[in-house]
C-alpha cells in the first residue's frame, strides 16, 4: 500500500499521530472552510459532514494504488496527489496567514504549488528520505537522473522537486482545457521537461496519464471512462506539439456549456443566433489567454446568452476597483495585463441552498439576474454603458494580495437577500405563493402564470408518470394538427408522435420553464413534436383560427380555473370559458375539444363521513379550511377522528391530503374539481353554442386514489356505512360542426 494512502487510512482509525508526522495530511484534516466544486456534491449540508477533500484526495490515491506503474512513477506521482490539494486546506488561521504571504488559495493548483514550495524550503517532506534514496538507486528511474555520482544526486533532489512542484501547478489543467476553462498554454510548461532533458516523450506521456488518470478517475470512474481517450491526445500534444492551437471560442463555449448540453441544450444553434446579432468571437477575446474558474458551475442554469452577457461584463470590469481588504482601503485599479483567472467561485457559491436535504438552484436569485442581464443590449456592454437596476448590481473585485485574479459576483440589495430568504423560507408554508408574489412585484420579475420555481422538475416528473392514464385521449384525436395545452413534461406530446405518427403535436404553454425544459427534452431525445410559449385564453395570437384539428386540455383546466385571474379574482369560472372558446374559435370544422379533468358529484347535498386513521388525518383537515382559497370547506366534528362534510368538499380535502406534506403547499392553491358533469354541459352549451356538440361526456374513478388512501383513511356514507370513494375526473370530447 501507498505510504500516504496508508497515512490516510491509520488517521482516519484514530492514530493521530499520523497527520502529525506528514504536512500535507495535518493540512488536509486542519481544514476549517470547505473548498470544493458545488457541482460535485448533492447536498450542501454533507460539507459540514465530512472532509470532502481528504476523502478525494485518498480516492486518488486509491486509483494510485491500482494501477500497474513502475515505482519511480508511482513515487512521483504520489507525491504530487499528495500536495495537490493544499490551497484547499488548513485552518482559517493558517489559510489568512498564507493569503498574507501572497498564496493564491483561489486558483489552487498554484496555491497548492506555492504551499509545496513553503513547506519544501522548511525540510518538510511528504515522502520519506529513505524512499527517496531507494528511487534513487532504482533501476527505473527516468534518463539523465540515475547515475549515483555526487554531483548528481544533488541535481536528482533538484530535478525531482522540479518536476513535482510543476506537475502540482499544472494539476488537472488537461481536464479543465476539455472543459473549456483554460488556454492550451496553461499546460505547456510540462512540455519544459522534455527539453530540458529531465525526461523523455515517453515518459512525460507515462507521469502524465497516469497523474491524470487518478485525478479524473478520484472524481468519478465513469468520467474517466468517458474521457479517457481525449486526455491521451492533450497529452500527445503536450508532448510533441507544445504550440498547439487553442479551441475557436465557439468549441470553447460549447465545452463550457457540456452540463447543458446534456440537458438538452442546443448550443450551436444558440450559438448563431448571438452571432447574428454580435460578434462574439471577436467581443470574446481577451478570454483567450485567461483561465475560468467555476465558470460552468455558476453558471450552468442560465442560457448561453446569459453566460456570454456575464462572461462580457466580467471582462468590461477588468481593470476595476478593489474589495476593502483585511481592513485597508481600496486600492485604484490595477493593470488589465496582470488578470490571467477570472474566478466565478462567489457566485457558484451564492446560488446554491438545501431543499429537503437536497442542494437546489437558488432560483429566485436566478430570476432577479435574468432580468438584469435582459437590460443589457450587446452594444451597451461594449460600450462600458451603466444600467441602473436598483436591487442588483454586477460585481468584479480582487484582492490585493493576488494581483493575477478577480472574482465574479452579483450583488443583491439588503431587500432583495431579506425577500429571497423570506420566499426561501415561506416554501414550507401556504405562504409561498404570497411570498413569490411580493417578489414578483417588487423587482418586477418575470411572472408565469403558475410558476413553482423549486419544484418544477418534480412537477415535470409528476406529469410523466400519469402517462397511462392519458392513452385514453389518442382515441378522439381528428385531423393532422394537435394542440396540447399545458404539456407539463410532454408525456403526450410523446404518446402522440409514438402511437399517431400521422399527427403533427404542438405544445403550448404560458410558462418559461416548461417550454425551455421541454426545448431540452426535444433536442435531447431527437422529438419531432413542436413547443411554444403562449397564452390558452388567447391561442388566435398563435395558431391561425380554423388551423388545429384537436385541441386537448389534459388535467390543465382545473390549473387555469384557480391560478389565472379573470375580473381580478381566481377561481373564476370565467376563465374555463375563455380557454373554451379562444380553443374552439382556432379548431378547423369537425375538430375537436378533448378534456381530461377533475369532476365533482352529484348530487352536491350528498354527505360523507371521513375517519382518519393516522393521528395526524383531522389535523391536516383544520390545516385545510383555513388555507384553502376555492371556496369555503365545511365540516361537523363526530368525534377525536371523525368529520361529516358534503362530498364535494370531502373529495377536494382528499385530493390534496393523497399527494401528502411534501405538494402541500402547491396542491392547497388548486382546485381539482371545478363542476359537475350537469354544470360542465351547461357551460359548454353557454360558452360554444350551437356549433359545439358534446359527443362524449363520462366520468370515473382515477385509478390509485383508492390504493392511496388505504389505511390512512375510511370513507363513508351518512349513516357510517363504507362507501366507495366517487368518480374523480372526467372525459369530455367537443366536436365542432361543419357548415
Amino acid at each position: 500500500m501507498l505510504q500516504s494512502l496508508e497515512a490516510i487510512q491509520l488517521f482516519k482509525s484514530e492514530h493521530i499521530i499520523e497527520a502529525e508526522q506528514q504536512p500535507w495530511l495535518k493540512l488536509l484534516v486542519e481544514a476549517e472552510q470547505v473548498n470544493i466544486n458545488l457541482e460535485r456534491i448533492h447536498s450542501i449540508a454533507e460539507l459540514e459532514e465530512t472532509n470532502l477533500v481528504l476523502d478525494y484526495v485518498e480516492r486518488t490515491l486509491q486509483v494510485l494504488d491500482r494501477l500497474e506503474v513502475s515505482f519511480w512513477v508511482r513515487e512521483i506521482v504520489e507525491e504530487v496527489l499528495a500536495w495537490s490539494e493544499i490551497a484547499k486546506a488548513g485552518s482559517m488561521n493558517q489559510r489568512r496567514a498564507w493569503q498574507r504571504a501572497g498564496i493564491n488559495l483561489f486558483v489552487h493548483n498554484i496555491g497548492s504549488a506555492q504551499l509545496y514550495d513553503l513547506y519544501h524550503s522548511k525540510g518538510h517532506f511528504g515522502i520519506s528520505e529513505e524512499r527517496i534514496n531507494h528511487t534513487r538507486d532504482n533501476k527505473n528511474l527516468p534518463h539523465e537522473v540515475s547515475t549515483k555520482s555526487t554531483a548528481h544526486n544533488s541535481n536528482y533532489h533538484t530535478t525531482r522537486y522540479e518536476i513535482i512542484r510543476t506537475l502540482i501547478a499544472t494539476h488537472g489543467l488537461v481536464g479543465q482545457y476539455i472543459r473549456g476553462e483554460i488556454p492550451f498554454a496553461g499546460n505547456t510548461p510540462l512540455h519544459a521537461f522534455i527539453t530540458k532533458g529531465w525526461l523523455s516523450e515517453n515518459e512525460l506521456h507515462t507521469i502524465l496519464m497516469t497523474l491524470n488518470e487518478c485525478i479524473i478517475a478520484g472524481v468519478n470512474s465513469e468520467l474517466w471512462q468517458q474521457v479517457g481517450s481525449e486526455v491521451q491526445e492533450i497529452i500527445s500534444w503536450i508532448v510533441t506539439e507544445p504550440d498547439h492551437p487553442d479551441w475557436v471560442m465557439k468549441e470553447r463555449l460549447s465545452r463550457l456549456r457540456s452540463a447543458s448540453i446534456r440537458r438538452g441544450e442546443d448550443v450551436y444553434s444558440a450559438y448563431q443566433a448571438i452571432q447574428d446579432e454580435w460578434d462574439i468571437e471577436q467581443a470574446l477575446s481577451p478570454l483567450e489567454h485567461r483561465t475560468l474558474w467555476y465558470v460552468e458551475s455558476a453558471l450552468q442554469d442560465f442560457s448561453l446568452q446569459e453566460m456570454i452577457k456575464v462572461l462580457l461584463l466580467s471582462i468590461h470590469r477588468v481593470p476595476t476597483q478593489s474589495l476593502v481588504h483585511n481592513g485597508t482601503a481600496p486600492t485604484n485599479e490595477r493593470p488589465a495585463s496582470l488578470v490571467q483567472h477570472i474566478s466565478f467561485e462567489p457566485l457558484m457559491n451564492s446560488m446554491y441552498y438545501d431543499y429537503k436535504g437536497v442542494k437546489k438552484l437558488n432560483v429566485y436569485k436566478k430570476r432577479m439576474i435574468e432580468k438584469y442581464l435582459e437590460q443589457w443590449s450587446w452594444a451597451q456592454i461594449e460600450s462600458d454603458q451603466e444600467i441602473v437596476y436598483p436591487h442588483l448590481t454586477h460585481r468584479v473585485e480582487y484582492n490585493p494580495e493576488l494581483p493575477d485574479t478577480v472574482f465574479v459576483n452579483f450583488e443583491f440589495s439588503p431587500a432583495a437577500e431579506k425577500l429571497i430568504a423570506f420566499c426561501i423560507e415561506a416554501e414550507k408554508s401556504p405562504l409561498y405563493d404570497k411570498a413569490v408574489l411580493l417578489l414578483f412585484d417588487l423587482f418586477g420579475l418575470r411572472r408565469d402564470a403558475y410558476d413553482r420555481f423549486h419544484n418544477e422538475e418534480t412537477y415535470l416528473a409528476d406529469m410523466n408518470s400519469s402517462g397511462d392514464y392519458k392513452k385514453v385521449l389518442l382515441d378522439y384525436m381528428v385531423g393532422k394538427r394537435v394542440l396540447d395545452i399545458g404539456p407539463g413534461g410532454g408525456v403526450l406530446l410523446d404518446l402522440i408522435e409514438q402511437e399517431k405518427p400521422e399527427l403533427e403535436p404542438i405544445g403550448i404553454d404560458i410558462s418559461t420553464n416548461v417550454i425551455e425544459a421541454l426545448e431540452r427534452k426535444k433536442q435531447l431525445e431527437g422529438h419531432r413534436w413542436q413547443v411554444m410559449k403562449g397564452d390558452a385564453l388567447q391561442l388566435h395570437q398563435y395558431v391561425q383560427p380554423g388551423s388545429v384539428d384537436t385541441v386537448i386540455f389534459s388535467s390543465i383546466l382545473h390549473e387555469l380555473y384557480s391560478y389565472i385571474e379573470q375580473d381580478g379574482r381566481k377561481f373564476n369560472q370565467d376563465t374555463v370559458i375563455a380557454a373554451l372558446q379562444s380553443s374552439f374559435n382556432v379548431l378547423s370544422p369537425g375538430g375537436r375539444i378533448l378534456i381530461r379533468d377533475g369532476i365533482m358529484s352529484e348530487p352536491v347535498d350528498q354527505m360523507r363521513r371521513i375517519r382518519f386513521l393516522e393521528p395526524d388525518g383531522k389535523r391536516w383537515l383544520e390545516r385545510y379550511t383555513q388555507d384553502f382559497q376555492g371556496r369555503k370547506i365545511t365540516y361537523e366534528a363526530l368525534s377525536e377522528d371523525e368529520v361529516l362534510l358534503p362530498i364535494n368538499d370531502a373529495m377536494e380535502f382528499l385530493y390534496t391530503y393523497t399527494w401528502g406534506e411534501e405538494a402541500y403547499v402547491h396542491e392547497i392553491q388548486e382546485q381539482f374539481g371545478v363542476f359537475t358533469p350537469s354544470a360542465y354541459e351547461q357551460c359548454i352549451r353557454e360558452a360554444l353554442g350551437d356549433e359545439a356538440q358534446i359527443i362524449t361526456l363520462q366520468h370515473f374513478l382515477q385509478q390509485g386514489y383508492t390504493e392511496a388512501l388505504s389505511g390512512r383513511i375510511e370513507f363513508m356514507d351518512e349513516q357510517g356505512r363504507e362507501t366507495s370513494l366517487p368518480d374523480s375526473t372526467c372525459l369530455i370530447v367537443i366536436e365542432k360542426r361543419r357548415d
